[in-house]
């Protein structure tokens, strides 16, 4: 069975965004040759899930071929219905179905980039297994929390913690089941 991985950076204070969606905070960490075990971890997975909002985002900053390399496919999850674009999926289907799905399929890991919708909908349905969250310092006061209300307590198990000169700090946690 597949796992799903949750990889992603917040603020200090939990914000997985500025408000308007602006990820401009993560910029602080940035640091020529570090890529906070970001190839390393791609390596290990063949499926990414992520948030319409999130995927418009790194497109515009980044280009779509930060996500479909022609190696692994890309759900993205949305409400509007859009054309398959290489191995880009716009999925406007149940989550919790798609998840399962893949994760009975073949293949490697699966990785969800978010957006925070999508994360706790994952969160609520116990779809995640691991948690790799970097957090770098800075407290941003409002914007997108990475964690909502409203879904069940879930029992980690710390993996371990790594700290990085530029004062952010990797966690990682998988789900005890």
């Amino acid at each position: 069975m597949r796992k799903l991985s949750l990889f992603i950076a917040m603020s200090l204070d939990g914000y997985i965004a500025k408000p308007n969606d602006d990820l401009s905070f993560l910029k602080l960490v940035e640091k020529e040759g570090e890529d906070y075990g970001y190839v390393e971890f791609t390596s290990r997975i063949d499926t990414i899930i992520i948030g319409r909002r999130t995927y418009d985002y790194v497109v515009k900053e980044i280009g779509a071929s930060h996500y479909d390399n022609g190696q692994r496919d890309i759900y993205v999850i949305t409400r509007t219905e859009r054309p398959q674009v290489g191995r880009t999926i716009f999925y406007t289907g149940d989550l919790t179905e798609l998840v399962d799905r893949l994760k009975s399929e073949s293949g490697k890991h699966i990785y969800c980039d978010g957006g925070a919708e999508v994360i706790n909908e994952l969160l609520k349905n116990d779809l995640v297994d691991e948690l790799i969250i970097s957090v770098i310092p800075v407290l941003l006061g409002s914007g997108t929390r990475l964690f909502k209300d409203g879904r069940p307590e879930q029992t980690l198990e710390f993996v371990k913690a790594k700290t990085f000169e530029t004062g952010l700090m990797q966690l990682q946690y998988k789900r005890k089941k």
